[in-house]
């Protein structure tokens, strides 16, 4: 067994039965190690029993300490001070590289993880970041994530994320809970029917806040989409491709974005001396735009494009027209939205409108940090253009 590198003091306890075992175990050794002549090997017995207590008193010193590891603990077992431990752990001060060593080696033996809570009281900084999202399972938003972490992470953030699911009510607990754990910022994609007093709490803590994709509330810092202007690029190509009968296809609730979203359709349609099309609605998730499209095949046979809220639920309606016995592309044309990794891996690949999501994150990211860093600075609002991304489920209409 390789000698412990620390021995930091232990409690008066183990103190106490250290030498208990020393006094009465020690003398019995002989009765646990015998010869085949029965003969005892003191010694041998006795450096049996050394290395016990050395494991029980050394390697899992820890453990024995009462309470979890600390500062102090650390700063026993190192040789060294409390503020030096401290400062080694953030990273600062004037710190020899042998000292520096020692703590570092000194909390790896006892496991010590810095308490960020106390970091923050003392600091006022917290480096924890909530993100509070209305659908985590939407690949869209997990990618959107993935970008934000990426980002806060480099900059030695952790993100805490919560999922609404477009609920009010839960929504409010969590924002509660958000503010009693003291987060350093939050972004935030509101749920439907947030109340005006969600944004007052908020505006009260003066927590670093954006909001994502839904701009309902022009206080706050927020990134969104040019959510109509992408449908009009949509619309006018599938015209351009001499489509005539179309539906907006997914989306159930008249959220701000989905409101944009059709209105650049429609205002596109009419421009192109065609009536406002048909509005399909849909959850937007593969298996309801699968059911949604099959329903939209038997009541409007005629329809030969939709553009769709997302590009999963335009993934669902591409297996409906494939499970009907139609070519996404070819019977009727697909453009989805969103440009989640899927879609170009998709048999055939999807046409979409592309946001980038992880780009998108990051984007988040970097506001939020803007505002953390400078609390006082304008107001920002963000909107970035979707591109058209062409693929294979567009194409001219069937001729007849």
């Amino acid at each position: 067994m390789q000698p412990a590198r620390f021995l930091p003091p232990v409690p008066k306890y183990d103190i106490t039965i250290y030498l208990l075992s020393t006094i009465f175990l020690l003398p019995l050794a002989p009765c646990f190690c015998h010869q085949r002549n029965r003969q005892p090997k003191r010694l041998e017995a006795q450096r049996i029993f050394a290395h016990i207590l050395e494991y029980r008193y050394i390697k899992f010193v820890g453990k024995t300490m009462s309470g979890k590891p600390t500062l102090d603990t650390v700063a026993k077992a190192a040789g060294v001070s409390i503020p030096t431990v401290s400062q080694v752990m953030r990273g600062a001060g004037r710190i020899s590289e042998k000292t520096r060593d020692r703590v570092l080696k000194a909390a790896k033996a006892l496991n010590y993880v810095p308490d960020q809570k106390a970091a923050a009281m003392r600091s006022g900084e917290n480096r924890e970041i909530g993100l509070v999202i209305n659908q985590l399972s939407n690949p869209f938003n997990a990618e959107v994530i993935s970008g934000v972490v990426d980002l806060l992470e480099a900059e030695g953030y952790l993100v805490s994320i919560l999922d609404t699911r477009d609920d009010a009510e839960r929504q409010a607990r969590q924002l509660e809970a958000f503010i009693r754990h003291g987060r350093g910022g939050l972004i935030w994609v509101p749920a439907l029917d947030t109340p005006d007093e969600a944004f007052d709490l908020l505006a009260a803590h003066k927590i670093p806040l954006v909001t994502f994709l839904r701009n309902v509330h022009g206080d706050f810092d927020h990134v969104g989409i040019r959510n109509a202007d992408a449908t009009a690029t949509a619309t006018r190509h599938l015209l351009e491709l001499g489509h005539r009968q179309t539906a907006y296809f997914g989306g159930t609730e008249m959220s701000i974005v989905r409101r944009d979203r059709i209105a650049g359709y429609q205002r596109t349609l009419a421009e192109g001396g065609i009536s406002n099309g048909i509005i399909w609605d849909s959850e937007d998730n593969k298996l309801a735009g699968l059911e949604a499209m099959l329903n939209l095949l038997r009541c409007h046979p005629e329809v030969t494009a939709i553009i769709c809220n997302g590009d999963v639920v335009a993934l669902g309606a591409s297996l409906a027209l494939q499970r009907a016995g139609l070519m996404p592309g070819k019977d009727v044309s697909i453009i989805g939205f969103d440009d989640i990794q899927d879609a170009a891996v998709a048999t055939p690949p999807l046409t979409t409108m592309s946001v980038s999501p992880h780009k998108l994150g990051r984007k988040l990211a970097k506001v939020l940090l803007d505002r953390i860093r400078d609390p006082d600075m304008p107001i920002s609002i963000s909107e970035i253009s979707a591109e058209l991304i062409i693929r294979g489920t567009t194409g001219e209409p069937r001729k007849g």
